[in-house]
């Protein structure tokens, strides 16, 4: 069996990966047929965000340890991932993205990619092995794909500006939508960034997984 490797940045949609994006990427490969391995870098977060309150806290905790929450403790360090056992990646969304696999939340079309990431992307990307970019995900692509790749990140023109800044090419996408770079198999969809509910996360998600396992088939 075909197996996809899925890439957390954390446990929590204002400090690493946003939740809900995560189960339901686990839950649309599952009803695909496809199995699915979850990975996160052994790194500390950005920071740690109080989900009520919104409030910074003073503590630190690490990215790799938290995921596990998600994957059930079924998850490996990063570094451990072999590109080789895979048919393709995916990357669910959260500020994680931006703030631990990343620092686009701080310094958008200026920011720079965890170097460990960029390189497994850059593999799976010169393997001609799809990869699927979720929410605020898509904010990568420009840092690890050809100039000129499509992406999405929906319609938030300032976030659009800095996707283009960094050399992929923003397309508007709703959110039950996907937009796909057929040369460089690349999937992206919106999701929480203008889902307002997670039904709507959902559709998009689903139609992204069933178009991967259509380029892995």
């Amino acid at each position: 069996m075909k197996q996809v490797a899925i890439i957390f940045s954390g446990c929590g949609v204002f400090d690493g990966a946003e939740i809900h994006e995560s189960v339901l990427t686990m839950l649309h490969l599952a009803q695909q047929g496809i199995a699915y391995r979850c990975f996160a870098p052994n790194i500390e977060q950005h920071h740690v965000i109080n989900h009520i309150t919104g409030e910074e806290q003073a503590e630190s905790r690490n990215v790799l340890t938290e995921a596990a929450r998600i994957a059930r403790g079924e998850i490996q360090d990063l570094a451990e991932l072999n590109v080789d056992d895979f048919a393709a990646l995916v990357i669910p969304g959260g500020f994680g993205v931006a703030k631990n696999l990343s620092d686009f939340a701080f310094k958008g079309a200026e920011s720079q990619v965890l170097e460990s990431l960029k390189s497994i992307c850059q593999q799976f990307n010169s393997k001609n092995k799809p990869i699927t970019y979720l929410c605020i995900a898509p904010a990568l692509i420009g840092h690890i794909h050809q100039p000129g790749t499509k992406a999405t990140i929906g319609t938030d023109a300032d976030t659009a500006a800095a996707v283009n800044a960094l050399g992929a090419e923003h397309v508007e996408c709703a959110v039950t939508d996907i937009v796909v770079d057929e040369l460089q198999l690349v999937i992206s969809t919106p999701a929480y960034m203008l889902a307002s509910n997670i039904v709507e996360a959902s559709a998009g998600i689903e139609k992204a997984i069933k178009r991967l396992a259509q380029l892995i088939d």
